[in-house]
């Protein structure tokens, strides 16, 4: 599992004294490009190869609110890599405590069509799989 740290920044907070939504998705939208640049998707490889990891579905759940000056601290599961499509998994947590999670539905895509991930990459993102938790394909109710 991939891990991700940053600090709740003043500008963050909503007029409740919180962190605000969408600063949420802002930090697990960190969390993934941490997860990429690991594993071989970085800033060089986009250049190289005009591809990327898309997100094309994500699924946020905010368990609990988050205070001023708060340390975020996301860690990053692979849940399955298939040719072309990377499905991932954020838990934030503060003090210990799960604050919010994330699941993704990532498409790689070179241009502006899908296709194929590198082996290497797929493989690197391999080392991170992790069982899904009991919550990941839930929808919305």
């Amino acid at each position: 599992m991939a891990e991700y740290r940053t600090r709740v920044r003043p500008e963050w907070i909503d007029y409740n004294g919180h962190l605000s939504e969408p600063y949420y998705v802002l930090v697990f939208g960190e969390a993934t490009t941490a997860l990429m640049d690991r594993t071989g998707l970085g800033p060089d490889y986009r250049e190289r190869h005009d591809a990327s990891l898309y997100t094309v579905e994500a699924h946020v759940r905010y368990l609990r609110e988050v205070g001023p000056d708060a340390e975020l601290v996301v860690t990053t599961a692979v849940l399955s890599v298939g040719a072309k499509k990377v499905r991932l998994c954020h838990e934030m947590h503060v003090d210990g405590v799960l604050v919010a999670t994330e699941e993704l539905v990532c498409l790689h895509v070179i241009g502006r069509r899908a296709g194929p991930l590198p082996n290497a990459v797929a493989e690197r993102l391999a080392t991170h799989l992790s069982p899904l938790p009991g919550y990941a394909g839930r929808a919305i109710t």
